[in-house]
């Protein structure tokens, strides 16, 4: 079922959500200092185009270069992504069908937000 429900998003939304991510790491990768976020997106935008089946972990106590990079990302890439997904997320919702990939929006959403110290990680079945 995850894989009909990787396909269908990637079709009907991931692939533009995914292409955002990796704008913005393309963007942040142009100077020296924003490289290692820069290499976040693109990490982060495989989930993007494909979050089914993946579940985020955060670390309940990150340190402290994770969280200045979480505030720098938060202030210029952060809340533009963020708000995308939720709205993106909420249109979603309002039909039966689309809640699962609204739910991953809402998911996505948080991520955009704080994406250093989170671990993605795909359970075993």
């Amino acid at each position: 079922m995850g894989c009909l429900g990787n396909i269908i998003w990637f079709i009907c939304g991931g692939l533009w959500q995914g292409l955002a991510w990796l704008v913005a790491g393309c963007l942040w990768s142009i100077t020296i200092i924003g490289i290692p976020i820069g290499r976040q997106c693109f990490k982060l935008a495989g989930l993007i185009f494909f979050p089914f089946g993946k579940e985020i972990y955060y670390d309940p106590a990150p340190d402290g270069l994770s969280f200045v990079a979480n505030l720098f990302w938060m202030i210029l890439s952060g809340i533009p992504l963020a708000l995308t997904a939720l709205v993106n997320g909420v249109v979603l919702c309002c039909t039966i069908i689309g809640i699962p990939f609204g739910l991953q929006c809402f998911k996505i959403a948080r991520l955009a937000l704080c994406p250093f110290g989170a671990r993605v990680v795909e359970p075993y079945l």
